[in-house]
């Protein structure tokens, strides 16, 4: 994947080594709002899958969803917290989402993030949206090596 969002190959090895991240919307009069999230980087843009909610209802009733779509700023956080404090780091990536219902763009993420979590193949999001942030501004701090933890 192509690097275009003008990220350091240091910020790319370290997101790229994450899991998960964690998404911060906020409402209309400003509330905000933090969740985990699964995520693919496309070298452009962070994508996050909507999978299924049963015990929810309609995934647009979905807090961040409609944070998006009153207010699309947005930043994704990635981070590692050890006990080694020398290996602390973090990315944080600010931008506007967009919510892709569906199209090429949504197709080609739900595809990227499928490779990503075989987790996901068992469920039907093909059908569920998908949250694009389209990056703005990046920061970062610490330690955004790579390399497997050191015994504490």
């Amino acid at each position: 994947m192509a690097n275009v969002s003008g990220l350091s190959p240091s910020q790319l090895r370290f997101i790229h080594a994450a899991r998960v991240a964690h998404l911060a919307t906020a409402s209309l009069n400003s509330q905000p709002h933090v969740i985990p999230i699964c995520f693919v980087f496309d070298g452009k843009h962070f994508y996050s899958p909507i999978d299924e909610k049963p015990k929810r209802g309609p995934a647009i009733r979905l807090k961040r969803l409609r944070n998006i779509s009153e207010n699309p700023m947005v930043a994704v956080v990635v981070d590692r917290y050890e006990e080694d404090w020398g290996r602390l780091g973090w990315v944080m990536l600010y931008g506007h989402a967009d919510i892709l219902a569906h199209g090429i763009e949504h197709d080609q993420a739900q595809a990227l993030l499928g490779e990503r979590y075989p987790q996901l193949a068992t469920m039907q999001i093909a059908e569920h949206p998908v949250i694009a942030v389209r990056i703005a501004r990046v920061s970062s701090w610490g330690n955004l090596s790579v390399a497997p933890p050191t015994p504490f």
